[in-house]
């Protein structure tokens, strides 16, 4: 029976497998991502992550623990330097594995797994505070063009009026000269009508002043 026997013999002998996930750790921790198969992923993980502990533990039994199974003293350094800073806000996770399809040759199913550095406190404020920034400016460009655009609408209007007042002048124009013309004629002939007014008049006069004369010579 294989009672509390959880690892995948993965077809290979215990000496062989061990191998094969020592060097494929270290690829990972030296690259943080590699391109495996699907189960030989989902088998590194385990190991890698408990790395991960062991670096966040970050004594000197820990580190002699990550010696005997990374092969490579510089990567095991890198991992205990950086360990605190990229996971220390998370308790798990820190792997992530996205499946690329399958293999061409033998349709084995093919998978990346990749280390996942959360994101730290100051890093989200700088990142709000370069989203408010952001709005800032988006706002007040929206204020200048809004200002740009009631200026032009405001140059629109005042060329339209403007253009009414110079039609309505020149309106007014024609027709102070159509009517000049005409107050002329009618000056015209108001001074005609009184001036044969005044010699209608001036004619009975003469004619009486014609028949004294004639009365007194009578006489």
């Amino acid at each position: 029976m294989r009672h509390r026997k959880a690892s995948l013999k993965l077809n290979r002998t215990t000496s062989h497998r061990l191998a094969m996930f020592r060097n494929m750790v270290t690829s990972l921790f030296k690259h943080e991502r590699i391109r495996t198969t699907g189960v030989k992923a989902k088998e590194l993980r385990r190991l890698a992550e408990h790395l991960i502990t062991l670096a966040k533990r970050g004594d000197l039994h820990a580190r002699r623990q990550a010696l005997a199974i990374i092969r490579e003293k510089a990567v095991v350094h890198k991992l205990f330097d950086e360990a605190s800073e990229k996971f220390g806000n998370s308790a798990g996770g820190y792997t992530r594995i996205v499946k690329l399809g399958r293999r061409a040759g033998d349709a084995a199913p093919m998978s990346l797994i990749e280390l996942i550095v959360p994101e730290t406190a100051g890093k989200k404020k700088t990142k709000k505070k370069a989203a408010k920034a952001a709005a800032a400016k988006t706002k007040a460009d929206t204020q200048k063009i809004a200002g740009a655009e009631a200026k032009e609408e405001k140059k629109a209007q005042d060329k339209k009026e403007k253009k009414v007042a110079a039609k309505k002048s020149a309106k007014k124009k024609t027709a102070a000269e159509e009517t000049e013309p005409k107050a002329k004629s009618v000056g015209k002939k108001r001074a005609a009508d009184a001036q044969n007014a005044e010699k209608a008049d001036q004619k009975p006069k003469r004619k009486v002043k014609k028949k004294a004369e004639k009365d007194e010579k009578k006489a």
